[in-house]
């Protein structure tokens, strides 16, 4: 798809149906009798495709609201680990060549296909995550935003792995953007992001719709 610029743009946003744990969708209006359609949804903060606060893991007060817009775009290297086993423990290895060129301030999005188990236990239990090394890395490395495809950048089966990556990250206030699709379409090692949460105030985390453009 193409904008008004001419430039590609992708959306990496799972739509929201049932198939997404933590979401659910209730007719509210119909328009034969109410003379509107309307539905009443009710979402988990970290369901579908959303971005985490600090205030998630508790390493700050700072709520998703809070997050200065300014961080929700930018430019973002993408690295393609099409064949990540179940389980496996992502390191800055894995990321190839762009892990040289990262400057303070880029955002990377990490492509394993993962999103094509959305519906399955897979999904959820088996997914390959972001390793301790891997979570240092990019945190010296001064990285934006972080996407992953799985629903979390850890282990959700092992309190203290997901605890302790959680906290490296947002300590240092890389935003993690979890449960994207479409990273496969992307064309080029770099493409810009914007990724727009909704203002929750208080929020732990939030919904977000998350696209990618072409540079």
């Amino acid at each position: 798809m193409k904008n008004g610029f001419g430039k590609k743009i992708w959306d990496l946003t799972e739509g929201y149906d049932s198939i997404i744990a933590g979401f659910s969708s209730q007719v509210s209006k119909r328009l034969e009798v109410d003379g509107w359609n309307a539905s009443t949804y009710t979402i988990y903060s970290h369901a579908g495709t959303h971005m985490d606060a600090p205030f998630h893991f508790g390493v700050s007060s700072t709520t998703i609201n809070q997050i200065p817009i300014q961080r929700f775009w930018g430019e973002a290297w993408v690295a393609r680990i099409p064949h990540a086993k179940p389980r496996q423990i992502l390191t800055p290895e894995d990321l190839g060549s762009i892990a040289d060129l990262f400057q303070r301030g880029d955002s990377l999005l990490i492509q394993t296909d993962w999103n094509q188990r959305l519906g399955t236990a897979s999904f959820r239990d088996e997914l390959p995550r972001i390793g301790e090394r891997l979570a240092k890395f990019l945190v010296q490395k001064g990285i934006n935003m972080l996407g992953v495809e799985p629903p979390s950048v850890a282990d959700v089966n092992n309190l203290e792995e997901v605890t302790q990556i959680h906290e490296i990250l947002l300590e240092a206030e890389v935003l993690i953007i979890e449960g994207l699709c479409n990273l496969d379409k992307l064309i080029g090692e770099k493409v810009g992001l914007i990724a727009l949460p909704l203002k929750v105030n208080n929020g732990d985390g939030a919904p977000a719709r998350v696209i990618a453009y072409e540079l």
